[in-house]
């Protein structure tokens, strides 16, 4: 298809079920040319892959880009739900496109990809638990068949306009060595040679021995690049007057460069004199710690947990002790305000109206999202009235409930707790299983300790207690989690549900694991091993739980983009995303259509993943003006 011909390939693609677009750098406009940074400023050069045959396109400017999406597919006689546009980074290749308001359909991350496969390679298990039998075999077999034919970094957001970094190479070596992140976006290779790593991607999907699954988990993640991008180019809205005003109620008017606001101030200054310790500097942990000994507060640290410990611990006289301690505490909230989400923030995240949260995708090494500034995992309580939705707008909060024993139960295929999961409130269905059995998990608070002690690997206290009961109630459950620990703590790999795989021992780890020459030496890898048992129990459940949330929220996209009766598409779209709770802003009438969409798409969620498991997915929904008023 070279020399600038148009071929009509809808025939092909009905058979194959995917057409691949790569889009990169034009040859000539590749690292080492004299076009420059990344062939951006140069040419765009599609190219085609379809059943291992790359077929390069006339290239086209950068501006030209936009209008290429727009019409190729039509052009070539392809629907567009049918076309994954592939790119090298889409944090920044997709960039443009939606600033031109040009938003795709599906997408392929070559990058993000290229992580998830380069650590499958060196997988040696069969299944999320290191297991060789049973259902819950990984999308991996030992070792995936995948080499990749360049390496491509994974770039992050930079705060609304910046360029981009890589966060980690795709052959980085373990989960204790990370690898550097220097490497820039001039790396990005051409697009023939983006088009032969698509190749060798697919390939090793389909060599893979579970390629369903690990073919979902490589779509989601990439889709999960597309919607972290698009949310941060729509952005939260936020009022910043409403924000001023709180900060001002709360902190005093805005200080000057380098001071403290003046209630602040005024708190600092009562503090030095509560304790007795003039010119006290409570923005120093070691000053502040110092003077807390001074006036007789023998703690170990400035943590809020060991203050209060400390008060608790007074008897009868715990209540001037917590008196000691109070303005401590106001200070340590108020300057957590102040420097997280004060006068400096707002200068560098709201722009126009809108909080931008930069996302990380797949940050967290169980393949959750992280913040990448700007503190987008998490909006306080305290500022959270002025997320105010558009005026004629709604905001639609949907957070899912108690998605790790959930997980849990369909991965193990236990029945038992499968069961209590079929309701809204698992930890209570498990307490109500337990007084039918006699056991000791009667009450829902206890219930709910034993099942996360068990998924995080707690050993002491009364989560250790409860885990023979845990046990009894809910054998096939523990069991994949005791499977997990076993492998970590023999320096082994696990996988998720879909194939995401554990980063490998780190040499020095196993080195030191195996030295046990002395009483010292052996208490050490005991506890290192423990430590890992811990990280791989949990990384099959966190992970997939992972997994999860990026399809929900795909099938969300999916259906807000199918739209109306009309034929056109929603105008609600995704603007935040925390942990498991997912938030929307449209139009006030769409409300009630979105607030089915979440419901539907969170139980599809859970079908694509585990099949007809009798796991259900219910989440807590409200839609209000403020994010506040939501909660």
């Amino acid at each position: 298809m070279s020399g600038g011909t148009w071929r009509h390939l809808g025939a092909r693609v009905g058979l194959n079920g995917w057409m691949h677009i790569v889009l990169g750098p034009a040859p000539d406009q590749a690292p080492g040319s004299s076009s420059g940074h990344s062939g951006h400023s140069g040419h765009w050069l599609p190219v085609l892959v379809d059943d291992g045959r790359l077929e390069p396109l006339p290239p086209v400017t950068t501006a030209a880009l936009p209008d290429l999406v727009r019409t190729l597919p039509a052009r070539l006689g392809l629907n567009p739900e049918t076309v994954r546009w592939v790119f090298a980074s889409v944090t920044r290749d997709y960039r443009p496109l939606l600033e031109a308001g040009v938003e795709i359909g599906r997408c392929w991350d070559l990058g993000l990809c290229q992580r998830i496969l380069t650590t499958a390679v060196s997988n040696t298990s069969t299944g999320p638990a290191g297991t060789t039998t049973g259902s819950s075999n990984s999308s991996t077999s030992p070792g995936t068949p995948y080499s990749p034919t360049v390496s491509i970094p994974v770039l992050e957001p930079e705060p609304w306009a910046a360029e981009s970094t890589p966060a980690a190479r795709a052959d980085q070596g373990t989960f204790f060595d990370l690898p550097s992140t220097n490497r820039r976006g001039q790396d990005t290779p051409a697009a023939p040679d983006l088009a032969r790593e698509l190749v060798a991607q697919l390939d090793a999907v389909a060599a893979s021995r579970h390629r369903h699954r690990l073919k979902l988990l490589l779509a989601a993640e990439s889709q999960g690049a597309l919607i972290a991008a698009e949310i941060l180019h729509e952005g939260l809205p936020w009022r910043r007057d409403l924000h001023e005003r709180m900060l001002a109620e709360v902190l005093g008017p805005r200080p000057a460069e380098g001071q403290r606001p003046r209630l602040l101030q005024e708190l600092a200054e009562d503090i030095a004199v509560t304790l007795g310790v003039p010119g006290l500097n409570p923005d120093s942990p070691q000053d502040l710690l110092r003077g807390l000994n001074l006036a007789g507060i023998r703690v170990s640290s400035t943590r809020a947990w060991d203050l209060k410990g400390w008060a608790a611990e007074g008897g009868a006289d715990s209540q001037r002790r917590s008196g000691l301690i109070s303005g401590v505490l106001e200070y340590k909230r108020l300057y957590r305000l102040w420097t997280a989400n004060g006068w400096h923030w707002l200068d560098e995240w709201v722009r126009d109206g809108r909080f931008h949260p930069a996302y990380s995708v797949g940050g967290v090494v169980t393949g959750r999202w992280a913040a990448h500034g700007g503190g987008a995992m998490q909006i306080p309580a305290v500022v959270r009235d002025a997320v105010r939705a558009d005026p004629g707008h709604l905001l639609t909060v949907a957070d899912a409930s108690q998605v790790e024993p959930r997980i849990l139960a369909a991965m193990s295929e236990d029945r038992a707790l499968a069961e209590a999961g079929s309701g809204h409130d698992l930890y209570l269905a498990v307490a109500e299983q337990g007084r039918r059995a006699g056991s000791e998990l009667g009450e829902r608070s206890r219930a709910k300790v034993a099942l996360l002690g068990a998924m995080y690997g707690a050993t002491t206290g009364d989560s250790a207690a409860l885990m023979p009961h845990l046990r009894r109630l809910f054998p096939e459950a523990i069991a994949l989690l005791e499977r997990a620990a076993r492998r970590g703590e023999e320096g082994g790999q696990v996988s998720t549900w879909l194939g995401r795989t554990s980063p490998p021992s780190a040499p020095e780890w196993l080195a030191a694991t195996a030295n046990v020459s002395t009483a010292e030496a052996e208490a050490r890898a005991r506890t290192a091993r423990r430590s890992a048992g811990r990280f791989t129990r949990n990384f099959v459940i966190q992970g997939t739980a992972a997994e999860w949330a990026l399809c929900w929220m795909g099938e969300i996209r999916r259906r807000l983009r199918v739209g109306r009766d009309d034929g056109l598409p929603m105008r609600t779209r995704l603007v935040f995303f925390v942990h498991d709770e997912v938030v929307l802003h449209g139009p006030a009438e769409e409300a009630p259509a979105v607030h089915q969409i979440v419901t539907e798409a969170a139980q599809a969620a859970g079908r694509l993943l585990f099949g007809a498991a009798p796991v259900e997915f219910p989440l807590s929904i409200s839609a209000a003006e403020s994010y506040a008023a939501a909660h």
